[in-house]
């Protein structure tokens, strides 16, 4: 508060105190610039794709349907007694190693998991937000909020539409996030902003971390992807209260959250093995490099567990 108790501006939209109107979320869209090609970083690469999975389109994001089609990757021909296994990345589309992993997965070890599991994969869930390095859709929209019925969000909307319409069941679905230095210095003030709501500054960890499901924490399952990681990079140390990114520790670099109840992708499916892998991108130990290889190494350690189990 300054000293007349007006509420102190510390994002360039909006009237601190007040939620965000639709002209505010125009002038917020308009402040985001391409600064990457989604064509080239990914589209290029679902060129090339072994060929016992086959690309299928599902769709496009109405902003740009042209520059922004969405795929998934499917068997070529699906194994009637295999389980079936979702990966999703760039459901927050500024997570470069949750796109660019699920695609070095898909290039260098799915096709050894081809014989025993049915896998999906949907390597870029946002990619107007992977071009414009942003959390967020055009509307101001988090899409890792809105995997709900109804959604407001066309790229989840587009997402469970297309799962809806393979109709399986899944054993695992594993979503691959960052945490990054500018959920503190971009994301985090730009939510309390469009929310009208007081900016509490928070604690960005150092390490790999996970997220489970309170109603299906899937303990083991977490412990074995933590060690798998850990053969790439650091592990997240808890801070003074026993916490990352302010909630408790159910286990070393392990929190859980709601996932069904707060729209998290991770929690669309029901299936008995999810989690949300959570790279730290700007640690000073960590590369691009480092990054990838450690979303790799978790998606093959939950799919190891999980066939184990």
């Amino acid at each position: 508060m300054s000293e007349t108790g007006t509420p102190e501006r510390f994002y360039p939209i909006g009237t601190p105190g007040q939620p965000w109107t639709a002209s505010e979320r125009a002038a917020w869209r308009a402040r985001q610039r391409v600064q990457r090609s989604y064509a080239e970083e990914v589209l290029a690469k679902l060129e090339t794709v072994d060929p016992r999975f086959r690309v299928v389109n599902y769709g496009a994001l109405s902003v740009d349907p042209q520059r922004y089609p969405l795929y998934v990757v499917q068997p070529a021909t699906e194994l009637a007694d295999a389980p079936w296994v979702l990966i999703t990345g760039g459901v927050h589309g500024y997570e470069t190693s949750g796109v660019q992993g699920a695609l070095r997965f898909l290039a260098t070890r799915a096709a050894s998991y081809a014989d025993r599991l049915n896998l999906v994969i949907a390597p870029c869930v946002s990619p107007w937000g992977y071009e414009v390095i942003n959390r967020w859709n055009p509307d101001a929209i988090d899409p890792n909020r809105s995997f709900v019925a109804d959604s407001p969000a066309e790229e989840c909307a587009a997402l469970m539409a297309m799962l809806a319409e393979i109709g399986v069941d899944f054993l695992v679905h594993m979503d691959l996030h960052e945490t990054t230095d500018s959920d503190e210095q971009e994301f985090r003030p730009a939510l309390a902003a469009r929310d009208g709501q007081a900016f509490v500054p928070g604690h960005i960890p150092d390490g790999f971390y996970t997220v489970g499901d309170t109603e299906n924490p899937q303990a083991g399952f977490q412990a074995a992807i933590i060690a798998g990681v850990e053969q790439v990079t650091h592990i997240a140390e808890a801070d003074a209260a026993s916490e990352i990114i302010g909630t408790k520790i159910s286990q070393r670099g392990v929190i859980d959250y709601p996932l069904d109840a707060l729209g998290l992708c991770a929690g669309l499916t029901e299936a008995r093995f999810t989690t949300t892998t959570e790279v730290y991108p700007d640690s000073p130990r960590a590369t691009a490099e480092i990054c990838d290889a450690a979303q790799v190494a978790a998606v093959c350690a939950g799919l190891d567990y999980a066939l184990a189990h």
